[in-house]
């Protein structure tokens, strides 16, 4: 009689403390990152985002799992990116630029939205406003208002006579309007005539130099565009070809051969949007997370692209260059 009380005893014991197989399981979070460009275009923002998850505790493939997905610089792809990281129900999607933070808008309502990146995620329609997002979209941007005239006042700098310049966007582009109008209000107080060219394609690109070249344009300001972007290696060919500064807002631009570029920080923006992830993951609601602009800009220089255009850049520009390609 005793052995089987105590038998009994043993058993309780063990069922009660013993944990249970749900208790085992551990729930790992999956985050999706969904990018425009090639992997290659975007691998120092990819690692930037990882350090940022990295610095607070997450290590990929063992307390988090990212999905990544990209469109390879085919815009049409997005949306169905956008559906198949919604199916995989991931915890969070993370975006790369304006139209691919359209496309996760478009596929859900419900899995927050975080923007590593949007020039005026307001303007766009992404959220009610900077300080309360509103929705399941927040994030960071690059929208920085004194921005486009510092373009246009480092182009002043490196071209003294600079009268007149051409101006390439995209106009459906998010943003681009906004973008516009700080270089024209920059152009009045520097006085610099603008002549903006629309580009909507890849064709486009060599028409537009063209355009530039017969409206005497001394130097040339792009702007951010998907498009533009996809042809990178060709407007710094066209640039040397025609002798023209071009001053870009995107680093990768100067690292395939372009003159200068002055922009916020990608990288930096990628990895403080890993915070964002973070918190989302303890519980945060995106409608309560402000939306941040950027805080660290970055100025390089390719002094082989001067060289080849036959341009000298000011010691006082060269000097304050963040980084110099040589």
């Amino acid at each position: 009689m005793k052995s089987k009380s105590l038998l009994w005893l043993l058993t309780t014991v063990l069922l009660t403390t013993a944990p249970t197989a749900e208790a085992q399981q551990v729930t790992i979070p999956r985050i999706g990152y969904l990018a425009g460009p090639s992997v290659a275009v975007v691998t120092a923002r990819t690692e930037a985002f990882r350090q940022g998850l990295r610095a607070l505790g997450y290590v990929e493939e063992k307390n988090i799992v990212i999905e990544w997905r990209s469109a390879e610089g085919k815009a049409d792809r997005l949306p169905g990116l956008a559906a198949e990281l919604v199916r995989l129900r991931v915890d969070a999607i993370v975006t790369s630029g304006p139209s691919v933070t359209r496309a996760a808008k478009e596929a859900t309502s419900t899995i927050p939205i975080v923007m590593s990146q949007d020039p005026d995620p307001v303007a766009a329609g992404f959220v009610a406003s900077l300080a309360r997002p509103g929705g399941n979209i927040t994030g960071l941007s690059t929208l920085a208002s004194e921005v486009g005239g510092k373009r246009l006042e480092l182009l002043k700098e490196i071209v003294p006579k600079l009268s007149r310049v051409a101006v390439l966007g995209t106009s459906t582009t998010p943003g681009n309007a906004q973008s516009l109008r700080e270089v024209e209000l920059a152009a009045g107080s520097l006085g610099v005539k603008l002549q903006y060219l629309d580009v909507l394609s890849p064709k486009d690109v060599e028409t537009a130099f063209q355009a530039a070249r017969n409206g005497r344009a001394d130097a040339v300001l792009v702007l951010g565009s998907n498009v533009l972007n996809t042809q990178r290696t060709m407007l710094a060919e066209l640039a040397v070809k025609r002798r023209l500064p071009v001053i870009y807002g995107q680093l990768e631009f100067v690292e395939d051969g372009g003159l200068i570029n002055y922009s916020a920080s990608l990288n930096d923006l990628a990895r403080r949007a890993a915070t964002y992830v973070d918190k989302i993951l303890k519980g945060a609601k995106p409608a309560d997370l402000p939306v941040e602009q950027p805080t660290k800009f970055e100025l390089v220089i390719n002094l082989k692209t001067a060289k080849q255009i036959g341009l000298t850049i000011p010691p006082n520009v060269l000097v304050r260059a963040d980084r110099v390609i040589r």
